[in-house]
């Protein structure tokens, strides 16, 4: 049952007087204790140990150890955000923090440094936050006796034994993979999902590292000093004890992210086809196919690490674009920055797949009515995960045919880092707070509160659930669309806009932003332990106040409407890409320009002509051959009978990876002055294409830097050479190749 806060505990803490009067509660260390492993019997192995086989071997884009140190996970502990939201959550409930680094830091944690817990007991090592060592010893929390995997048997009759030996030392084994209540292996053999892997170490095969539920060890938190009453009603447990039930589903809610993926159509066997986030596949299922997508190459530099191309790519890449660039100034020397600026471009690539956009106008009384469909193309919540600071909103914009602004919403200024709450904005967004019960106890006023470690109830939650939703099962998991609904199925929002009669074309613009100006200045006004507020406020400020990225937009015109496609799809046959496409109506529909991308841009490969002008929905299919090794991606321009147009979002296929590094002959050769280089690349790689003369002396790089998998085609221009023989060289991770070429003037 809940328990209230005794008038003598609150006279007790009465006493201690922060900067907004809040009264913490009376919390102890045993408020935040929680099953699984506990602190002080561990040693867990340091990064440099794992970095000796795994980085450095020129496979840069797929090592693991690269891609991990750029990720936060790596920086979940020099994260400045971190220390800001740590020191806030310590001053309202005393001891917190030990709840905060069980998944910040976890070596901190099992080795008994969470204490004090401002973090001020970190090493250095354990700033490296989310480690190799710990994820590869964890095992799945379930109860001694019962096996997790009974239809593996590599499982039952190699690892089982020893994950029940490590189980039945434990008092309390958790009852689900939830709030940092994670269950690390004494025994430092590494676990992972493969079970002919050539490791130099012990290592045991483990199923438990495909399976989602290992993300929801921090990705599915609770509040534990809050008990789930009736209904979305929660009250203080007793103060000084742990909660009586540890099922994340008895406590209050902070984030959902792993369940709003349990109760979505992506946790399928089949999956959703989302080929733009699974790497290798086309299909996409579990947290791991989006957010360690696989890829072709090896995960260690030992010549008889097996090549796969079903490799975990270890990026962990979420939607955070801004932290990473404030870890070298925050704690100088400890970071990669080359690592940390890819891991940033990952992430914009990765918001840049997570939604989809469509405006369309039609005429309304005295002007125009535009609909903004945002469509989440994820396999959660859009946004997810720690509900402060985070949001995306659309921004809209009308121009008259001088191109002048004639409406507006959801204006962001960069300057100042404010976001125009103007009456028609949309902001997708995750609002906690305080209820009217608690306002008093905790001397804070009842409503929405960034005071999360109080926060006891939910004013509103309108963010696009994933496919697969409903609304039986979202309450379950407790979160629920709140002072919003979606219907059973939807996973997309249409917001209507009213634009005046003299707007000419209409622009949506889709906005993610990972820390709001609002928030960051809570945390610094806040703040009366150290100067965490203000060094992060400091670094907000001098790299870009956390800029937003524009995650997807759209272009619709008034008059001259483009038709709406209702569904672009593409497949491949052998070689050859076939595209698919439907209209809902073929009003003012002169035809379809194809485009293909091609080296950094769309080029036209066809066109189909329209279907005349009637009304009625109509299908169309182009077919394009001969298609290189690769990736391809493929756009459709729709021209209306008045030559305006607009372009679709963009499909991508997979045609037949190269299975070598090849440099192809050149066409023409003998040549004058042009001859076009081929290569292929059967995994992202840094690639290196010179030429040099006879005499091995180099006269020109025509390519250095990344190159992704498949196809490629540099060119050779000749017009300042003398006739003669030269040597085109390909350096790549698997050696050098060369071509010899003629120049004939």
């Amino acid at each position: 049952m809940a328990k209230t806060i005794s008038a003598a505990a609150l006279m007790l803490v009465a006493a201690v007087v922060i900067s907004t009067q809040v009264t913490p509660v009376p919390t102890t260390l045993n408020d935040f204790f929680l099953a699984g492993s506990q602190p002080g019997t561990y040693q867990i192995e340091a990064t440099s140990k794992c970095e000796s086989c795994h980085a450095s071997y020129g496979q840069e884009a797929v090592e693991p150890f690269f891609n991990w140190q750029g990720s936060m996970m790596a920086q979940a502990a020099r994260d400045p955000l971190f220390y800001a939201c740590l020191a806030i959550a310590n001053q309202d409930a005393p001891e917190s923090g030990d709840y905060c680094i069980r998944c910040h830091s976890p070596s901190a944690w099992l080795e008994g440094r969470s204490t004090p817990t401002d973090a001020s007991a970190f090493t250095t090592g354990d700033r490296q936050s989310i480690f190799c060592d710990v994820c590869h010893r964890m095992v799945k929390p379930t109860p001694v006796g019962t096996n997790p995997y009974p239809g593996d048997s590599d499982y039952t009759t190699g690892t089982y034994p020893r994950d029940s030996t490590y189980l039945s030392t434990l008092t309390d084994i958790p009852p689900a993979s939830a709030n940092g209540m994670y269950v690390v292996d004494t025994d430092q053999a590494k676990r992972g999902p493969f079970t002919d892997a050539a490791a130099r170490h012990q290592f045991y095969y483990s199923p438990y590292h495909q399976d989602a539920a290992i993300c929801g060890t921090c990705h599915d938190v609770s509040n534990p000093v809050y008990d789930r009453q009736a209904g979305d009603d929660y009250g203080p447990n007793t103060f000084d004890a742990p909660p009586t039930d540890f099922s994340p589903y008895a406590m209050f809610p902070v984030e959902r992210t792993y369940s709003e993926w349990l109760n979505s159509d992506y946790n399928t066997p089949t999956g959703v086809y989302a080929p733009q986030f699974g790497g290798n596949k086309d299909y996409v299922s579990t947290c791991q196919d989006c957010h360690m997508k696989d890829v072709t190459g090896q995960a260690a530099k030992q010549n008889d690490a097996v090549h796969r191309t079903d490799l975990p790519l270890h990026d962990f890449t979420g939607g955070n674009t801004f932290v990473p660039l404030l870890i070298e100034a925050a704690f100088p020397g400890e970071a990669d920055t080359v690592a940390l600026n890819a891991a940033v471009a990952r992430a914009a690539d990765m918001l840049q797949k997570a939604a989809t956009l469509t405006v369309t106008v039609t005429p309304s009384t005295g002007g125009y009515e535009a609909t903004v469909r945002v469509q989440n193309e994820t396999g959660h919540k859009l946004p997810s995960g720690y509900p402060e600071g985070r949001r995306v909103w659309i921004h809209l914009k009308a121009t008259d045919a001088s191109e002048t602004t004639v409406y507006e919403s959801g204006h962001y200024d960069d300057a100042t880092a404010v976001l125009t709450l103007d009456d028609d904005i949309k902001v997708y967004e995750i609002k906690p707070g305080i209820s009217t019960s608690l306002s008093p106890t905790v001397s804070l006023p009842a409503g929405p509160s960034f005071h999360f470690v109080l926060n006891d109830t939910i004013y509103s939650d309108n963010r696009i659930p994933p496919r697969g939703f409903t609304n039986a099962a979202f309450e379950t998991i407790q979160s629920p669309p709140v002072a919003y609904s979606y219907a059973d199925g939807q996973f997309w929002d249409d917001t209507v806009y009213e634009l005046p009669a003299t707007a000419a074309q209409v622009t949506a613009t889709l906005y993610y932003q990972t820390l709001s100006k609002e928030y960051v200045e809570f945390l610094r006004d806040e703040n009366v332990t150290d100067d965490w507020g203000d060094t992060l406020y400091d670094l907000w400020a001098a790299h870009g106040k956390s800029s937003p990225v524009a995650m997807a937009t759209d272009t619709e015109l008034t008059s001259g409407l483009p038709v709406e496609l209702t569904e672009f799809r593409a497949v491949v046959e052998g070689s050859t890409a076939v595209l698919t496409w439907t209209t809902a109506s073929e009003l003012n529909n002169a035809g379809f320009e194809v485009q293909q991308r091609l080296e950094e841009e769309f080029v036209a490969v066809g066109f189909v002509a329209g279907a005349g002008t009637s009304s009625n929905p109509h299908s169309y299919a182009y077919r394009v051959p001969n298609l290189d090794p690769g990736r391809h991606k493929f756009r459709l321009r729709q021209i209306d009978i008045d030559g305006r147009s607009k372009y679709s979002g963009v499909v991508e296929v997979l045609s037949a990876l190269p299975s070598a590094f090849e440099l192809l002959d050149a066409y023409p050769n003998p040549f004058n002055p042009t001859t076009t280089v081929r290569l292929s690349i059967p995994l992202e790689s840094d690639v290196t294409v010179s030429v040099t003369d006879a005499l091995g002396r180099l006269v020109e790089v025509l390519h250095a830097g990344p190159l992704e998998a498949g196809r490629h085609s540099v060119v050779l221009d000749g017009s300042g050479l003398s006739s003669g023989l030269y040597v085109v060289r390909l350096e790549s991770p698997a050696g050098i190749a060369s071509r010899t070429v003629m120049l004939v003037k």
